[in-house]
């Protein structure tokens, strides 16, 4: 990979990062007293923060903000009273609107039905034999094993990318242009911003990034279409779903594979990045899963609940209702902080300890109900080869004492920016 291609996703990464970070303050403290004194906030407590919706929340519209567990459980399952086609409006705006977390009713669930089969644990857990636990092991950490030490967020940064695109059905061939697809995918999540004077510009990179992507992506699809579509990649399976008669035209196959891409490796990376830190600060917590893998999707799963990367939900009201006796009138905007309610003490027993045993329950890393992300079962079984490949293959891994104790950072797209680690 050239300089100039690697500087500039990891240069995107950290714009996307920075755009995101939020005020400088401990948010789970915060979180813990707007629980106990305030847990429905008349006020849009994000943008307090300085972070941007990705949502695209209008100004003029009033926004109640919620931290208690059962109240977002309450919006996450009420998909009709809590709706989401105003996130066409913001994010979506770059996506020609067609993007499955901005659809509402019987479009959402005829949209999602008909691209359900795609990301079903029987087709994962095909890839994961076939393509994703080979391309971790030799592509990725078994070049790194002679050094002996690394940045790990280099690695999180770059795997899933390979991945996920290689899934998706992109040449594999071609890792330059792999590279500059990532870069475009971030820089549309850098669109949105609260700083004036960023806006302007970064609005004018993210939209000529969505018509560059659209346009890789077309080439793809269309080649796809003209060789019958017969692969098991993702686009060739678009191409071939069909549910109750309807199937996808090219350019929705495209459309659709572009709103996929800002998340497809941003989560997976921060994600992966923050359940390292997690298990090399409880060395014994690491052991335990070095000896037994079946606490792997256990520890994925308590590190999601414990710091999700994606801290927060907005929907907007359909009509007026009440939560805890505050009214919320029809079409305000309802944030819901995930992180927050994945502590809610009154649910979660020592709800601030990272613990691998607690009895499971929903938590909301990955949103809940009908609009839960569709790709998480692709993201976590990428994180659960990621690691067992490091347990196989790092013995006695441990942080680098030479370098900055890791810090899991940002008010929303939450994670470590560096990862350094040893191992023998």
């Amino acid at each position: 990979m050239s300089e100039a291609a690697k500087s500039d996703l990891e240069k995107v990464f950290a714009d996307v990062a920075s755009n995101y970070q939020g005020s400088d303050i401990d948010l789970h403290a915060t979180y813990a007293k707007m629980r106990a004194e305030t847990p429905v906030l008349e006020a849009n407590f994000m943008e307090q923060l300085g972070v941007p919706s990705i949502a695209g929340v209008d100004p003029n519209r009033p926004c109640y903000t919620l931290f208690k567990y059962d109240d977002v459980m309450k919006v996450m399952r009420d998909s009709a009273q809590f709706t989401s086609g105003f996130i066409a409006e913001g994010l979506g705006a770059f996506f020609d609107g067609l993007i499955l977390t901005a659809m509402d009713g019987d479009q959402h669930k005829s949209m999602r039905n008909l691209l359900q089969p795609v990301f079903l644990p029987e087709t994962v857990n095909r890839w994961k034999e076939e393509r994703i636990d080979r391309v971790i092991r030799e592509e990725f950490i078994k070049p790194m094993l002679p050094n002996k030490s690394a940045d790990l967020m280099d690695f999180a940064l770059y795997f899933p990318i390979r991945v996920i695109y290689s899934l998706i059905g992109f040449p594999e061939d071609k890792p330059e242009k792999i590279k500059q697809y990532a870069a475009w995918a971030l820089a549309i999540l850098a669109g949105p911003q609260v700083d004036p004077a960023k806006a302007e510009a970064a609005k004018k990179a993210a939209m000529e990034a969505v018509v560059a992507l659209y346009d890789a992506i077309k080439e793809v699809v269309v080649q796809r279409r003209t060789e019958g579509a017969e692969g098991d990649d993702l686009i060739s399976r678009l191409i071939r779903a069909e549910y109750e008669g309807r199937s996808l035209d090219d350019h929705e196959v495209t459309t659709f594979v572009r709103s996929l891409l800002p998340a497809a490796g941003e989560t997976t990376t921060r994600t992966f990045g923050t359940l390292m830190v997690h298990l090399l600060e409880n060395p014994d917590v690491l052991e335990r899963v070095r000896a037994d893998r079946g606490m792997v999707n256990k520890a994925i799963d308590e590190s999601i609940r414990y710091e999700p990367v994606a801290t927060f939900k907005v929907r907007q009201a359909a009509d007026a209702t009440e939560i805890r006796g505050v009214q919320i009138p029809k079409g305000a905007m309802v944030s819901c902080i995930v992180s927050s309610a994945n502590r809610d003490e009154e649910v979660f027993v020592n709800a601030d300890k990272f613990d691998i045993d607690r009895k499971p329950r929903p938590s909301f890393g990955f949103g809940f109900g009908p609009h839960m992300c569709i790709g998480q079962f692709v993201a976590k079984t990428e994180i659960n080869c990621a690691l067992n490949a490091i347990l196989d293959l790092m013995p006695n891994l441990r942080f680098d004492p030479s370098k900055p104790a890791p810090k899991i950072t940002g008010a929303q797209l939450r994670g470590p920016h560096e990862l350094h680690v040893l191992w023998d």
